[in-house]
């Protein structure tokens, strides 16, 4: 019998979290996260990493595993959710991944491209220079010339994934959105994506709504006590980067709160179009727990 990855993945704040609980628990398995800020045991209030109460007693692995001080990428977190995952099916005929890092999950499902560049030292520091003087905004615009189609699907915020869809292109001379669609690497194991979608307005009043909940849990104590590291790059991300700002008296704190929504509402459209790209996923409500439980059980074998 070939194990079963499933794919429980979507926007934020769709309903990730309570959905794979309850389908771990259907099926006796365990929790892959591949939510790439939940990675960092220092950022939990920001990244809505699941507590205690709400893991109700499901193992996640890849949830604060990381400080924000180590570099971390999606190439590692492929091989090393691959080797988890050759002791997980040992004991498991299903494990779930879940998160809204698509880069991630593509990693570790799909694999890398074996041919794209290397890293050039020399070109990585003149956009370093570029970033230090202009901010990540010098970036953002020189990726959207670069490749329009990858800048509409990448986290915006990420400076590392800007960096290196950047260095791929003027290395190349071609997108990189296109030199990333290469052969798909075969796995050992078979995988059924799924993907959790709500109405717009009903999305967007749920991700407004958890940041007023990430307010009052404290998320601007939380930023104060990692502030030193601002500049790493788990830090250069929504949430965090505008109440720097505001600790740095650029803005309000009201200014900030607003911000942080309006750029996770954007983010959270960048990740559905990341996901309706790939014709491999299905799409469900998550109160549709009925049905994908029916589907993960029907790719049985």
């Amino acid at each position: 019998m070939q194990p079963l990855l499933v794919v429980i993945t979507g926007p934020t704040a769709v309903g990730k979290t309570d959905l794979c609980v309850q389908i771990a628990k259907h099926f006796n398995t365990e929790i892959i996260s591949a939510d790439s800020r939940q990675f960092y045991k220092e950022l939990c209030i920001g990244t809505a990493k699941p507590c205690t109460k709400e893991m109700q007693n499901i193992p996640h692995h890849f949830v604060g595993q990381l400080s924000i001080k180590d570099n971390y990428n999606a190439n590692d977190f492929e091989k090393d959710a691959l080797s988890l995952l050759k002791k997980l099916f040992e004991i498991h005929n299903i494990v779930i991944l879940t998160g809204g890092s698509g880069l991630f999950i593509d990693a570790l499902c799909d694999g890398f491209d074996e041919d794209l560049p290397g890293s050039n030292t020399e070109l990585r520091n003149k956009l370093d220079v570029l970033y230090k003087k202009y901010g990540i905004e010098i970036l953002q615009e020189k990726l959207k010339q670069l490749d329009p189609i990858f800048y509409k699907e990448v986290d915006l915020s990420n400076a590392k994934r800007l960096f290196r869809a950047i260095e791929v292109c003027l290395i190349t001379g071609k997108p990189f959105s296109e030199l990333r669609k290469g052969q798909v690497q075969n796995r050992p194991f078979k995988i059924l994506k799924i993907a959790l979608s709500r109405d717009r307005e009903e999305l967007f009043d749920r991700i407004n709504q958890r940041v007023d909940i990430m307010i009052n849990q404290g998320l601007l104590k939380e930023v104060k006590s990692i502030i030193s590291y601002k500049n790493h790059n788990a830090l250069k991300t929504v949430g965090y980067t505008e109440l720097i700002e505001h600790l740095n008296n650029e803005i309000s704190l009201d200014q900030a709160i607003e911000k942080i929504k309006t750029n996770t509402r954007r983010y959270a459209k960048r990740q559905i179009n990341w996901f309706m790209r790939n014709n491999e996923y299905k799409w469900y409500h998550p109160s549709e727990e009925k049905k994908i439980i029916e589907l993960i059980q029907s790719n049985i074998n």
